[in-house]
């Protein structure tokens, strides 16, 4: 630990308060796979405070404080403040591929293999993770809205509200998304290695599967190419 850390551990800085503080968006943008390993090395005095784009200045205001640092503005390195948003699918586009439901980090989406998938938007934390593997692009943003019955005198901005009513769900949802995974790779792959043994054309049957999901990306991309250019 250096004498950064060892500065907040004797101030009785604890990884639990630090990640109290962050907005539990699990998007992995301050280069953390998590908010909770980002909270680990602030409180161990190895990384900048000004990394975590979605809370923004008033997450890094709070992070000072708590740490007993100068805030600094948000290193553009790692994004920029900017709305919430929430994620939606274009649901008839969907070719239930549930690549998405495997990168979602607090399980917002819910599906299955060759059925239409939806976001459950009251979960969404707007992590972004689920564009980037949708193979049709079907993913869209949204701006990101809280019921008026998350408002309160104590918390009126967005973020306020998002971490007194959201990121404590967030947060368990993550949780229990990482508990779980390893329990399914696991089943997933030993069903397959089943499959497999019991069938032995399987393997054309997944490359024909492969094949329908090549030509289902081929036709999502003349379809948005016909709409850039109409």
């Amino acid at each position: 630990m250096n004498p950064a850390g060892s500065k907040h551990a004797e101030a009785g800085i604890s990884v639990e308060g630090i990640d109290g503080l962050l907005p539990q968006t699990q998007c992995t943008g301050c280069g953390y796979p998590s908010c909770r390993e980002y909270a680990e090395a602030l409180t161990g005095g190895l990384v900048e405070l000004n990394r975590c784009a979605p809370g923004g200045a008033a997450t890094i205001d709070a992070l000072a404080l708590a740490l007993d640092l100068a805030p600094r503005p948000l290193d553009p390195a790692f994004g920029e403040e900017r709305p919430w948003t929430v994620a939606r699918i274009e649901e008839p586009a969907c070719i239930g591929c549930t690549l998405c439901i495997q990168a979602c980090p607090v399980d917002a989406i819910l599906g299955a293999a060759k059925r239409m998938h939806t976001v459950i938007e009251s979960e969404c934390t707007g992590c972004e993770l689920c564009l980037d593997p949708c193979p049709v692009d079907c993913i869209a943003l949204a701006p990101m809205s809280l019921p008026k019955s998350e408002s309160s005198a104590q918390a009126n901005t967005f973020l306020q509200r998002w971490m007194r009513g959201r990121a404590p769900l967030a947060r368990r949802r993550f949780r229990s998304h990482q508990n779980r995974l390893p329990r399914l790779l696991r089943a997933r792959t030993e069903r397959r290695r089943m499959k497999d043994a019991a069938m032995p054309g399987r393997d054309a049957d997944r490359a024909t599967k492969q094949a329908v999901i090549r030509a289902a990306v081929k036709r999502a991309s003349h379809r948005r190419r016909g709409l850039r250019d109409a």
